[in-house]
């Protein structure tokens, strides 16, 4: 493939973006982008959090072994439950993509131009992308029911009564028993084929660069609201750690989200320069598009996933222990 000698000269790197290896990974992501977000989930709460957490200073030790367990649980629960439903969704979609004569009508063909329009890549990003909101209660739920058995086994805290019982729910809550590619395809399309979706894409088609962020944002609210609720009426966790839990999670989503945002919004318009000098370069790929897609969900799983667990911890951690403090004094 031949590269135009504007994108040659322009662009920095200029090897590196017409890499097979780099396209393919690209593609990979566009295609599995909420498997490639809870990839990217399970291994910084399994390691940076944690770590930044027991380096704060100035908080009760039990306060810090919660947060670390519940950092734990988070990222497996997250991995376990969305890559379960994620998968057959994402594999559907795929499907859709390359048999879309067959599986949309006419009329949704017409409207929405599969599979390269801005309005296509929404409304498939938006079903793929969903499978994380529709796992948040769930997710929630597992992780709490997961901490006392984190606190026993990393910390050593005393066995846990009831550990064999929460294992099995956990093992049955987390076997996806998903319908067959064909036939989750063929409910994905009825949603495709629906005329008022098919509007609300067509009229929003270019939020389709924003829309992993924004999904990303919501699962996030989701689980934060949940895992408070879980975390009050939890009977494994102890009463006097559970509000400290709590304003650790709801601090760190917050500044999460805010951040994300106001960093995310900072770089745009650096990164839609790189978008179009990219593009120059790889103009006559025919997967061009969904290695701009991969590209729009890399920068916000990246981008959220440093912030919240490579940042914010140890400020979350010593603020919700001070706060902890002064509810109980007042």
């Amino acid at each position: 493939m031949k590269i135009s000698e504007t994108g040659r000269n322009n662009i920095p790197f200029k090897g590196l973006w017409n890499n097979k290896l780099l396209l393919n990974g690209l593609e990979k992501v566009s295609e599995h982008a909420t498997s490639f977000t809870a990839g990217v989930s399970v291994v910084m709460p399994l390691t940076v959090r944690p770590l930044a957490i027991l380096a704060t200073p100035d908080v009760e030790k039990e306060n810090k072994h919660y947060a670390c367990a519940s950092s734990v649980c988070s990222g497996l629960m997250k991995f376990g439950l969305v890559a379960a439903v994620a998968l057959p969704i994402e594999n559907a979609v795929k499907y859709i993509n390359k048999n879309y004569g067959k599986m949309l009508t006419s009329e949704t063909t017409k409207k929405l131009k599969p599979v390269e329009s801005k309005a296509y890549k929404l409304a498939t990003q938006i079903i793929t992308l969903s499978s994380g909101l529709l796992t948040a209660i769930p997710k929630s739920m597992l992780t709490i029911a997961l901490i006392p058995i984190a606190m026993d086994k990393i910390f050593g805290r005393k066995k846990h009564e009831k550990e064999d019982e929460f294992e099995k729910t956990i093992k049955q809550e987390v076997a996806f028993k998903g319908n067959p590619i064909n036939s989750l395809a063929k409910g994905i399309s009825k949603i495709l084929n629906n005329e008022k979706f098919g509007d609300f894409v067509v009229k929003h088609a270019n939020e389709e660069k924003n829309i992993a962020k924004h999904m990303s944002a919501a699962t996030d609210v989701l689980l934060s609201g949940s895992y408070a609720y879980q975390t009050m009426n939890s009977n494994g966790i102890k009463e006097n750690r559970k509000k400290a839990l709590v304003y650790n999670n709801v601090i760190s989503t917050a500044i999460t989200i805010l951040g994300g945002y106001l960093v995310d919004n900072a770089i745009k318009n650096k990164t839609s320069s790189f978008i179009k000098q990219f593009s120059e370069i790889n103009k006559k790929d025919p997967k061009l598009h969904k290695y701009i897609q991969g590209l729009n969900v890399v920068r916000p799983a990246v981008i959220f996933a440093g912030i919240y667990y490579g940042i914010i911890p140890m400020f979350s951690t010593y603020m919700a222990e001070k706060i902890d403090k002064m509810t109980e004094r007042k």
